[in-house]
């Protein structure tokens, strides 16, 4: 099984849709019936953000995005925030996802980032273990407010 680690495409998107929709949280808030919203962001996506995704077999299969983002704080350090992991349900467990994050955490250092983070949501409690088995800390408490 050949996997190609690549930044995404806009051919990419209904892909990636199907991805961030496959679970009982995407399910809720996700719309593959209707991308032109996706079309528009992908559009919009400016060069601190990678839009990634993992192709196996020529079929997209697993997606992430990183997005750089340049602070004071940390010595004026950069941070790559770690976002929209997804492996397509019937190929988690294999070590794709375990590649695929490592691959990220390249391209940040690529970008000159000293620090990786993520957030994920307190329902997800079995990437939090895959996290935590890739060496990421709960050292955080995240909190969120609709506008």
């Amino acid at each position: 099984m050949t996997t190609i680690f690549r930044p995404a495409t806009a051919a990419d998107v209904p892909a990636i849709v199907a991805l961030l929709a496959d679970d009982a949280l995407g399910a809720g808030r996700e719309d593959p019936s209707d991308l032109a919203p996706y079309a528009a962001a992908f559009a919009r996506l400016d060069p601190n953000t990678l839009l990634a995704v993992a192709e196996i077999e020529g079929q997209v299969r697993g997606t992430l995005q990183i997005t750089v983002i340049q602070g004071l704080s940390n010595r004026g350090g950069r941070i790559a925030l770690l976002e929209a992991v997804r492996v397509e349900s019937a190929l988690r467990g294999q070590g794709v996802g375990q590649a695929f994050v490592a691959w990220a955490m390249d391209r940040a250092r690529d970008r000159g980032c000293s620090t990786i983070e993520l957030f994920s949501h307190e329902s997800r409690t079995a990437a939090h273990r895959f996290y935590a088995r890739l060496g990421f800390a709960h050292s955080h408490v995240g909190m969120r407010l609709s506008l």
